[in-house]
């Protein structure tokens, strides 16, 4: 089982006491839900993770740079390079573990850098990052002065990952946790937080507007949502509904275009609604590396017309959008 002290003692001091009674038996629920098979692999690699205290941590650059006081001897670096790879693939990052650079599929840090400055200044707030992977941007919104970051994604291995780099980060100290969960097993209408994020979540739900209305429901009232999500260009009431398969990906729904998505957003109650960030997803962002070794961006669009998926639908593209609830 988790150990949750930390975050619920963090929880009590804040807007989110309440969900902190409920914690370990929301957990419970979770992780009888299904096991995972490599988690005899990941909990071993996990625990051998050499005891190395970090001395500086920069993220001024975009990459999570962990350094000791001095650098590591070239067995102890190579027995690290092995345990990291234990938790391939790594798809969000980067990190630079003690000089291992970990080039994660994603450059999660240019998806940052094109909402930092619109979004509101995170300092003393309490925030949830939705579908947070292996919690790189959880890293940076608690580098950024968060009061408490929670980050909650079902995927098992993200939580492995993110809990290597919180073994790294000692003895410093970040207000981040992550719950392996999705957003369904967070209390309903819990309306705790100041900022929500969901980042590449939305497509992939049966329903959008639940989706949404789940978002809202865990916003303080005049609270923050942070929506990033693919788009497609047309008007107003036009979304495209794939069949099948779109860039590859089997679980692709609704791709509105950002007329439609702001009229979704209307119609499930957020206020102030604004278009932060529109951008074409290109290889730069997205790609196979040593740390993610399968199909990546390139490989899911068309070779002949990179502006079409390989099934033909238009290419990815993404819009950050932000609102009050």
């Amino acid at each position: 089982m988790i150990d949750t002290q930390a975050l619920k003692q963090a929880m009590q001091l804040s807007s989110l006491a309440a969900w902190s009674e409920t914690l370990d038996d929301d957990l419970k629920a979770v992780m009888s839900e299904r096991d995972h098979g490599d988690e005899k692999k990941w909990q071993p690699a996990l625990d051998a993770l050499p005891d190395i205290e970090s001395s500086r941590i920069d993220m001024r650059n975009g990459t999570i740079k962990i350094y000791a006081d001095q650098p590591l001897v070239h067995e102890i670096k190579h027995e690290l390079q092995q345990n990291l790879e234990a938790f391939i693939p790594w798809r969000k990052g980067p990190f630079n573990i003690h000089g291992i650079h970990i080039d994660t599929e994603w450059r999660s840090d240019l998806k940052w850098e094109r909402l930092k400055y619109a979004i509101t200044d995170l300092r003393d707030r309490v925030v949830l990052d939705v579908g947070c992977g292996s919690g790189y941007h959880g890293w940076r919104m608690a580098e950024a002065g968060a009061k408490l970051v929670i980050g909650i994604d079902p995927g098992r291995l993200f939580y492995y990952q993110y809990q290597v780099v919180k073994h790294f980060l000692r003895p410093q100290s970040y207000p981040f946790f992550m719950l392996p969960m999705g957003i369904q097993h967070v209390p309903a209408n819990l309306q705790a937080f100041d900022t929500v994020f969901s980042m590449g979540i939305l497509y992939h739900r049966k329903s959008p507007l639940d989706h949404l209305s789940e978002l809202k429901a865990c916003l303080k009232p005049g609270g923050e949502l942070v929506l990033e999500t693919i788009i497609v260009d047309g008007e107003e009431g036009y979304s495209l509904v794939p069949e099948g398969r779109y860039s590859k990906m089997r679980n692709v729904w609704f791709i509105p275009s950002i007329p439609t998505l702001i009229a979704w957003m209307r119609r499930t109650g957020y206020k102030n609604i604004s278009l932060i960030d529109e951008s074409v997803t290109t290889p730069e962002e997205q790609r196979a590396t040593h740390w993610m070794r399968f199909e990546s961006l390139s490989d899911f669009l068309d070779a002949d017309d990179p502006t079409k998926t390989v099934e033909g639908y238009p290419a990815p593209k993404r819009a950050v959008i932000i609102a009050t609830a």
